[in-house]
């Protein structure tokens, strides 16, 4: 893994968010998935779709990716198919992108990248 960004968003850690503050402004969300590469921006979320061998594959990454969830208290949406798994990110408390989202992105495509 050598890109800085991600880099630097994996060695952090979520922060709750329970409102008052405002959302990420969409040029800065724009720089930022510079750095995440595969991830979108669309109507307040981030997003990225995974591609695995196998049934078995997706389903353990999910799997892995509920871990992280938890762990860092920001749980996305997910959507598992036969060999393919979508991840999106928002933080709802401001109805848009927090630092949190890309957190949490980073450190799924750490996971894949293992």
């Amino acid at each position: 893994m050598t890109n800085k960004i991600i880099e630097n968003l994996v060695r952090q850690k979520c922060t709750p968010c329970e409102g008052g503050i405002d959302p990420i402004p969409e040029t800065q969300i724009h720089l930022m998935l510079n750095g995440m590469p595969g991830w979108d921006y669309a109507e307040g979320h981030i997003s990225k779709k995974y591609t695995f061998k196998n049934h078995y594959q997706t389903v353990a990454f999910a799997n892995a990716v509920a871990w992280i969830s938890h762990r860092e208290d920001h749980h996305p949406d997910v959507s598992v198919g036969y060999n393919t798994c979508n991840v999106s990110y928002t933080t709802h408390a401001i109805n848009g992108l927090s630092q949190n989202d890309f957190i949490c992105g980073a450190k799924v495509d750490h996971l894949f990248d293992l």
